[in-house]
């Protein structure tokens, strides 16, 4: 991912806690098939290895899990906020003229390699555990223990599950950091005031002033 100095997220902490927040990862893959990409909730389970490590899993009639088995790199992106930026929001437009849309967002990419399983036991831990982390917040969450056992074991037949440890992670927080303090607070005014509730997300995530 091409990442100016400035807009670069390197802290572990803030990397991992951007992935927690993405609910629908996008897994790509490239092998005999060439390019797959496939888009998945996936597990962060942050103390397993040096950056991490991700689970989650594809129906088996999903071919892509065969790239995994075979050893192909896999890459993990995790889109987070992100807003058109207007030249309109810089004060320095009106100075000289000098400015052009762009498109401030916050992303992280992980890499690795990838174990896959067909273990019936660790496969239902896992998506019990995804449940419960989707359906945490409802009054009455729904978990798979819920479902009739066989129809459970019937689905877990059509899945196939995978432990991706994180070689490597690329983060970027692209929020204005570039321009200047006026712009900065210009760019945090415009999608403070914008309709769209997406603007006014990463307008919450740029500090008061400029870094």
């Amino acid at each position: 991912m091409y990442t100016p100095s400035a807009f670069a997220l390197d802290d572990l902490s803030s990397l991992q806690r951007q992935m927690l927040d993405t609910r629908l990862a996008i897994v790509v893959t490239h092998g005999e098939q060439g390019l797959q990409a496939s888009h998945l909730p996936l597990l962060l389970n942050p103390e397993e290895g040096a950056q991490g490590t991700l689970y989650g899993h594809f129906a088996r009639a999903n071919p892509q899990w065969r790239d995994l088995e075979a050893g192909a790199p896999v890459m993990v992106i995790f889109a987070g906020d992100e807003a058109y930026i207007s030249p309109s929001f810089y004060p320095s437009k009106a100075e000289h003229g000098k400015a052009v849309p762009t498109w401030n967002y916050l992303a992280v990419h992980a890499y690795g390699r990838a174990e896959v399983f067909n273990d019936a036991e660790r496969l239902h831990r896992l998506v019990s555990d995804l449940t419960d982390r989707h359906e945490g917040r409802r009054a009455e969450p729904w978990k798979v223990t819920d479902a009739p056992t066989d129809y459970i074991d019937s689905m877990l037949r059509a899945i196939v599950g995978f432990a991706l440890p994180i070689e490597r992670l690329e983060g970027k927080r692209k929020l204005g950091q570039n321009r200047s303090a006026a712009d900065f607070a210009g760019i945090r005014a415009g999608l403070g005031a914008s309709s769209d509730p997406r603007d006014q997300a990463l307008a919450h995530l740029m500090p008061k002033e400029k870094p």
